[in-house]
């Protein structure tokens, strides 16, 4: 019989995670902990209220959260200005479908607005996108030209994490580096559109995690 060795123990000493940038921040939505719990969380349905998460952190466990979005925004999609909007209340907690009835659903695209002082040209930004879950889901990000088509970045199909489903904030984390040229920003405004473009339910959606928008290298 192998002889097995006995455990250890090692001293790693102070460990510092410095996450990828590569320039200056120009703005920012969310934490950068893995979870959509930092995020507008609505009240329950009055119907289906679980008194159990009353006045509670975790409040998201209620039932059917989900549903609100449609309620809170019947015609129009979440619209965030960088520097302006507060992600603890205007940021929805989970990038989902819209219900048309007729167990029918429809992509959703919400746009974050921004302005740019000056576009450095020739340089390359970069928008950090963390997701905080997954499930069935797509999602397109185009920069000021919402018809783009393919969209300047894709995800493709991902997850399976069911968090939205079962009242979690967080499944498997996802994050992407997408490069973003000069020649597709303007000098002034700008918009940021982010598209879940999958329509199987009302569980076909994703949480966000965080969000950073950085200049080029070197341009402070």
């Amino acid at each position: 019989m192998a002889k097995r060795n006995q455990g250890c123990e090692i001293k790693l000493g102070i460990l510092v995670y410095e996450p990828p940038r590569v320039g200056p921040t120009l703005w920012e939505i969310g934490i950068p902990d893995r979870t959509a719990a930092e995020f507008y969380v609505p009240d329950a349905n009055p119907m289906l209220l679980n008194r159990l998460y009353i006045n509670r952190p975790d409040k998201f466990r209620q039932y059917g959260l989900w549903e609100r979005y449609g309620e809170l925004y019947p015609d129009q999609d979440l619209i965030y200005k960088a520097g302006v909007s507060d992600y603890r209340t205007d940021w929805f907690y989970a990038h989902v479908t819209r219900n048309t009835g007729n167990g029918k659903y429809e992509a959703t695209t919400w746009k974050i607005l921004f302005e740019l002082q000056n576009v450095v040209k020739a340089g390359t930004y970069k928008l950090r996108l963390a997701l905080a879950a997954a499930s069935i889901s797509e999602l397109q990000v185009r920069f000021n030209d919402q018809h783009a088509n393919p969209p300047h970045f894709t995800t493709g199909l991902i997850g399976k994490d069911n968090a939205i489903a079962r009242h979690g904030i967080h499944g498997l984390y996802w994050l992407y580096h997408i490069d973003v040229p000069s020649s597709q920003l303007l000098t002034g405004s700008n918009t940021i559109f982010l598209t879940q473009s999958r329509t199987s339910g009302p569980f076909a959606g994703l949480m966000y995690d965080y969000i950073r928008f950085e200049g080029p290298p070197g341009k402070n």
